[in-house]
């Protein structure tokens, strides 16, 4: 029997998403648009499986590689002006890489520290970033 998720710390009410996403149609996505001459996008979807099976992906990948990982930051970026990207060309987008950091080793029973204190949700390079989520574009979302 699955025992019912924590309500989460970090949740705002939707009139406060609307306040925010309106701010950033006013105040960002109308100089953007102006400085590239065309409409930005303003959103990125990713499925629920595509994120489980990247959380599952980075855990996973940490682990073998040493690295605890304790969390995902999201990156804006803007796609490069190539056809290969066809539609997404020029447009703004949001990608996903591991944070967390370096296990200590212990090989004698006294834990080992690097000379360099790693911060607790340093991006990891080692594991690769994940893209390509469905872009907000022309026509914008509006939330």
């Amino acid at each position: 029997m699955k025992t019912e998720p924590g309500r989460p710390t970090q949740l705002i009410t939707k009139k406060f998403g609307q306040e925010l996403h309106s701010n950033f149609m006013r105040y960002r996505a109308s100089i953007i648009a102006r400085y590239i001459k065309k409409e930005d996008s303003n959103a990125v979807w990713f499925s629920i499986e595509e994120l489980e099976n990247y959380i599952h992906y980075i855990k996973t990948k940490g682990e073998k590689t040493g690295y605890t990982v304790n969390g995902i930051r999201f990156y804006f970026g803007v796609y490069p002006e190539d056809r290969k990207y066809e539609d997404k060309a020029g447009l703004m987008t949001l990608f996903l890489t591991a944070t967390g950091k370096r296990k200590r080793i212990s090989t004698t029973g006294i834990q080992t520290f690097a000379l360099v204190r790693e911060k607790e949700d340093a991006d990891i390079t080692t594991i690769e970033p994940m893209n390509y989520g469905s872009i907000g574009r022309p026509p914008s979302l509006t939330y």
